[in-house]
């Protein structure tokens, strides 16, 4: 669960929350209300398998949307058109050299609430996006991180 600081989200990750609570509050919740009702109309719930799992759904929207609204109201929104291009901050898109397989990557960098390493999306509080916050393009940056210890080069802010 979410504590009450503040949530770094870019302009888009904000926008894909508030679009995610829109439907869960009226299209999904709506649709487990009917799955609920159609299971009651079978009768006896206490062996009601269909009513156990609609109820499991109903649980884990609802702490969804619980979720969602306490991150949208302790939203801080990055905005993006202001970035400093000459060094790395929340919101940068960044190209780096991994010294050790000699190939290049690519990450954003975001608050934790938008974080996915397989989209290529790095949060500022991992130890790849410590290390790089306030780099500038050129700077060798060494990680520690559950994986060992890790060496890029920035080679592009954007």
């Amino acid at each position: 669960m979410l504590s009450d600081k503040k949530m770094l989200l870019t302009y888009s990750g904000l926008k894909e929350r508030e679009d995610e609570l829109r439907v869960l509050k009226t299209v999904k919740r709506k649709e487990i209300a009917e799955k609920i009702k159609e299971a009651r109309s079978k009768g006896d719930l206490s062996e009601n398998a269909e009513y156990d799992a609609a109820k499991e759904e109903q649980a884990k929207y609802e702490a969804r949307i619980v979720e969602l609204e306490k991150l949208l109201r302790n939203a801080q929104v990055i905005d993006e058109e202001d970035l400093d291009t000459d060094q790395v901050g929340i919101g940068s898109h960044v190209v780096l050299m991994d010294e050790e397989y000699d190939e290049t990557v690519e990450y954003a960098l975001v608050g934790s609430a938008e974080a996915d390493p397989s989209e290529g999306r790095i949060s500022n509080e991992s130890p790849l996006g410590k290390g790089l916050l306030g780099r500038r393009e050129g700077d060798e940056v060494t990680v520690e991180a559950p994986a060992g210890v890790m060496k890029y080069k920035v080679l592009k802010i954007s």
